[in-house]
């Protein structure tokens, strides 16, 4: 499946445009957890201004006083016609979507439709924390499958944990994380359509996590897992949040392949009151308008990862470092440092750098560090510095 190509961008590089100082006055998770002393590169949230569709949708909304309950299906037309643009799938059918709150809290509920309390939801290892906090509060076990060499899935090791969660006849889910989160990973379709071929031969049911579908490397195309033969029973969530930068204008979209339409069709009415309308507003111009500024949002994400690869080299060379393919994430390998399991821990006390901590993302996690590169090559730099110091 090949994408279709888009003329270039024209539009500033978004990572460019925000001073140091203008992002500290914003009053977001990002910016307000740690001192004014700390340089935070840790949750994923952007250092981009919005893209003037987006701006203009929501400052229109709000002159119409247009702020009650959502309705229609504008977010996942516009969806469609991204993916048949971006990732050249046309099967996505607006009539097996629905409106969720956001993409985690869309994740339990299609759980909520595949499995019961107690039953087993596995998942690839390390991977993002809430992963193991939302499933924890809603009563599923989690089974560990971690990743391969080259932090690709194993099949190997995937059928072991399928075959261990469908033990004693209990039904069981694979919660797939495409890109995968922390290490960028993008799954080709030939890994996708093994996934498939899994679950439907142990009879697991897939729910794919595919919110940086978005932001992937220049050359590199997502595959949508529903895009892939034998996912028809899958589900799938999806949003404009990454991508854009929307994480505060809270609306996302569940998807669901031919042979899960039912289960969708069972998804509580009262669960598409959660989005905000504003936000799907938000939410879809940045789909359906907000190509170009995408396009130059990932050439800067393209410099980005290059330059911390440069950094690294430089500074903190024995910090084994990929650039990833998708996700403005990169997943820093730091046990050559020899500052312990969490040398996130070390870059925030003694070098005034908060990154995410290995140990957070399970199994795989220990001695790691996750950086969210998407700044300003200039605090992208002086983070760099701020790691390397913290050595002594």
């Amino acid at each position: 499946m090949d994408s279709i190509p888009r003329e270039a961008s024209v539009e500033a590089n978004p990572l460019r445009c925000l001073t140091l100082g203008e992002l500290r006055r914003r009053t977001s998770m990002k910016w307000r957890t740690y001192p004014d002393d700390v340089l935070p590169l840790w949750v994923a949230e952007m250092d981009v201004p919005l893209a003037e569709p987006v701006v203009r949708a929501v400052t229109d909304a709000l002159a119409r006083g247009d702020t009650g309950y959502p309705a229609g299906t504008a977010y996942a037309e516009a969806l469609a016609e991204f993916a048949r643009e971006r990732w050249g799938w046309d099967g996505l059918a607006v009539e097996r979507t629905a409106i969720v709150p956001d993409v985690m809290l869309g994740v339990v509920e299609m759980l909520k439709l595949t499995t019961g309390p107690g039953d087993v939801v596995v998942v690839n290892c390390p991977v993002y924390p809430p992963f193991y906090q939302f499933l924890g509060n809603a009563d599923r076990k989690i089974v560990e499958a971690p990743l391969g060499p080259g932090h690709r899935i194993d099949v190997d090791t995937l059928e072991n944990a399928f075959r261990n969660a469908v033990a004693g006849g209990r039904r069981a889910a694979y919660l797939l994380c495409s890109p995968h989160n922390p290490t960028g990973t993008v799954h080709t379709a030939d890994e996708l359509a093994a996934v498939a071929a899994l679950a439907a031969r142990y009879g697991v049911r897939v729910v794919a996590d595919e919110i940086h579908a978005p932001v992937v490397a220049t050359g590199v195309t997502f595959v949508p897992y529903l895009s892939v033969p034998g996912a028809e029973s899958g589900l799938s969530l999806m949003s404009a949040s990454k991508g854009w930068n929307l994480a505060g204008l809270k609306a996302a979209l569940a998807l669901a392949g031919p042979a899960a339409a039912d289960d969708l069709a069972r998804l509580p009415e009262e669960v598409g009151h959660g989005p905000s309308h504003v936000g799907v507003l938000a939410h879809t111009a940045a789909l359906r308008d907000g190509g170009d500024w995408l396009d130059a949002l990932l050439a800067g994400l393209d410099e980005n990862r290059t330059l911390l690869g440069d950094l690294l080299a430089e500074r903190l060379p024995t910090v084994r470092y990929a650039p990833a393919r998708g996700t403005y994430l990169a997943w820093l390998d730091c046990r050559g440092l020899g500052l312990g399991d969490d040398p996130a821990a070390a870059f925030l006390e003694r070098g005034r750098v908060a990154l995410s901590p290995g140990t957070d993302f399970g199994t795989g996690g220990a001695g790691h560090a996750r950086l969210n590169l998407a700044t300003s090559p200039e605090v992208l730099t002086e983070a760099v510095h701020g790691m390397a110091a913290a050595l002594g």
